[in-house]
């Protein structure tokens, strides 16, 4: 894992290639290195996780120079392939997957990758051609960001790295605000900036004197697909499961240095450390412990992260975690993102990551994913529960509607029903993305300025994914098609962006084993029966580790990786919260309406309305401008820049 950055443009300033480098450290604390040709120049800073030899220092360079390499990620079947190509008489300098990716483009050019199976994210420059050529794993694990404008194209590992090559006070994009407000993140490839775009999991590209000259999709992986109805025999089809996921896991283990494990006591990461120790791993295991409550009732990882733990034998490092802690470290976070993700649980990624390396881990297994393979999250249930109120006669749905509106919408229960009533009232496609969305567009413009309701007019935040879907076969399920959304956006747009940043915050790369592409393959052909079985969800994978976990510890209630959010709201963060949404500072932002802001905020703390989370985005949205907008307006008057990276 490392972090890359570069581009061509005209006119290469020290100043700022350094700059870019230094905001790349953190994914790259073992060395860094930078290759210049004319309008070319690429920068790379090293995670060493395989071949910690000097033969793995990037840029890479084939042997008459005339191909170079910047690379962030691992090739799992990178063996193999250095196998094929030496049986084809090609020599390597060393042992690094690096090498492996860069003598198999001089062998196959861009037909390498589908050849890979790994997650990554590379810039290669071909001198022969005077090609820049960038490609981005299927599933999005390793992110991906790329400006251009005239006479400029320049990439990087993240946005804080493109910042001297971005007119920061004159691009902010309102059209993916609204999309972060309504989803609590943004689908598709737009960010803050308008100027900077997300290369799509899957995606690749290629650059020629500055210009794009071609952008495309590399892989359709993620694309809903028919299941094959004819797979129906249950002990065949857990067997192969169990049997994919081996060989991920064992895949997934390779490296140079020692390897660990998040084990938060539920199925996913649980499924995983047995597979791994099944496999001969020695793994050392970190939990989050919160000491601040939950809002939800939410049972805590940590007893069964510990009887997860002594059922296996694997040694278990618990991280506490307070609300203090986790308050101070919001402003860091949201610099870290990038992105104004609203989503606290970032920071417990970062915490278990940071603990890890501090205890010599530089790796670590995540069970990320799975759910999003397999149907374990709430809304695939409703989902289900949606087509059964659909089919009541009308009469009978008003009735239910009127005696859902005495329950009180502040609770689980009743924020529930008003979601299942809300979705209920959109059709098709509209329907499955509404499943993902916090806040309706009505609710928003109540909030926004008439300078943000001008910018985004009658563009639907949920656009990318109705696009997205028109992609997929005639007759594909619902609920197939409602998972397809989340591997390509929830999924890649959210949590593993914030896995991904989070983890190389601290210096360690995360590996996510339910992503491989076998065992994506797997579960993208599975009939959905197999998947949410009834009321229960992830059915197949609960069958598959039977013989492996605790049965509490497989059927235990799906819980969140978060924090007590609405208490932070009203109590904790409550005064922080006033204090950057004041009507002063709304009123320059020139965003949102200062006075609906502080009503919503009223009506919060009065308890008339569950507004948490929108809060909670309009923070992070406001921290981020600070972060990233004001920022740049300081540079460009002279005044002192501050990055905000926690030391």
């Amino acid at each position: 894992m490392c972090g890359i950055v570069g581009g061509w443009t005209t006119r290469w300033i020290p100043e700022c290639t350094d700059a870019a480098l230094d905001a790349l450290r953190h994914r790259g604390p073992d060395g860094q290195g930078e290759y210049a040709d004319g309008p070319i120049w690429l920068g790379h800073t090293r995670l060493a996780i395989i071949d910690l030899s000097p033969s793995g220092h990037q840029p890479m360079l084939s042997d008459d120079g005339q191909v170079v390499l910047v690379y962030n990620g691992e090739i799992y079947n990178y063996r193999e392939l250095r196998a094929e190509l030496e049986a084809e008489g090609i020599h390597f300098r060393g042992t690094s997957d690096s090498e492996v990716l860069l003598r198999l483009y001089l062998a196959r050019g861009l037909e390498l990758l589908p050849a890979l199976n790994g997650i990554f994210a590379f810039a290669l420059y071909d001198r022969r051609s005077g090609d820049l050529f960038l490609a981005r794993d299927e599933m999005g694990v390793k992110p991906l960001y790329v400006s251009a404008k005239e006479q400029q194209f320049v990439f990087a590992s993240e946005i804080k790295a493109l910042l001297p090559w971005i007119d920061a006070p004159g691009s902010l994009d309102e059209i993916s605000l609204h999309r972060y407000l309504t989803f609590l993140w943004c689908p598709g490839a737009g960010t803050p900036y308008r100027e900077v775009r997300k290369l799509g999991p899957g995606e690749a590209i290629c650059v020629r004197q500055g210009r794009v000259v071609r952008q495309w999709i590399w892989s359709r992986r993620l694309i809903a697909r028919p299941p094959n109805q004819k797979w129906s025999k249950r002990g065949s089809l857990v067997a192969t499961l169990r049997d994919e996921l081996r060989q991920a896991v064992r895949r997934q283990l390779v490296a140079d240095v020692p390897v660990g494990a998040f084990l938060s006591g539920g199925l996913d990461s649980s499924a995983l450390v047995a597979l791994a120790q099944e496999a001969g791993a020695e793994l050392r295991c970190f939990t989050v412990e919160p000491t601040g409550g939950s809002d939800a009732g939410e049972t805590e990882d940590g007893p069964y992260a510990q009887r997860v733990a002594a059922h296996l034998g694997v040694p278990l490092e618990r991280v506490p975690v307070d609300a203090h802690r986790m308050m101070t470290d919001l402003e860091w976070m949201i610099w870290q993102l990038d992105e104004p993700l609203a989503d606290p649980a970032a920071l417990n990624v970062f915490y278990i990551a940071r603990l890890a390396r501090q205890s010599g881990i530089k790796v670590l297994l995540s069970g990320a994913g799975a759910d999003d393979l397999f149907a374990g999250y709430r809304r695939h249930l409703a989902l289900r529960y949606a087509d059964l109120w659909l089919r009541l006669p009308e009469a009978l749905r008003r009735l239910s509607g009127t005696l859902a509106d005495r329950i009180d919408r502040r609770g689980a229960l009743g924020r529930r029903l008003e979601r299942l009533r809300t979705v209920t009232g959109e059709t098709g496609d509209a329907r499955l993305a509404a499943y993902f969305a916090w806040v309706r567009r009505d609710d928003l413009w109540a909030f926004y300025t008439p300078r943000m309701r001008e910018a985004v007019g009658a563009i639907r935040a949920d656009q990318p994914m109705l696009d997205f879907l028109e992609l997929a076969p005639p007759g594909t399920d619902p609920l197939t098609r409602m998972l397809a959304l989340e591997q390509r956006f929830f999924l890649a747009d959210h949590n593993l962006i914030y896995t991904d940043k989070m983890g190389m915050a601290a210096g360690v790369e995360i590996r996510v084993p339910f992503l491989d592409p076998q065992v994506v393959d797997f579960a993208a052909h599975l009939p959905a029966r197999w998947k949410q079985h009834g009321r229960v969800g992830k059915w197949i994978l609960k069958q598959a580790m039977e013989p492996y976990l605790p049965r509490d510890v497989i059927n235990r209630p799906k819980t969140g990786f978060g924090a007590p959010l609405r208490r932070w709201m009203r109590k904790d963060l409550h005064e922080y919260l006033t204090d950057l949404l004041s009507m002063e500072s709304l009123g320059r932002r020139g965003l949102f309406e200062p006075m609906a802001v502080h009503r919503l905020i009223a009506d919060n703390d009065a308890g008339r309305r569950d507004a948490a989370y929108l809060l909670f985005s309009l923070l992070s949205i406001e921290i981020w401008c600070r972060k990233f907008i004001d920022r740049g307006m300081r540079a460009a008057t002279g005044a002192d820049r501050t990055d905000g990276v926690r030391t």
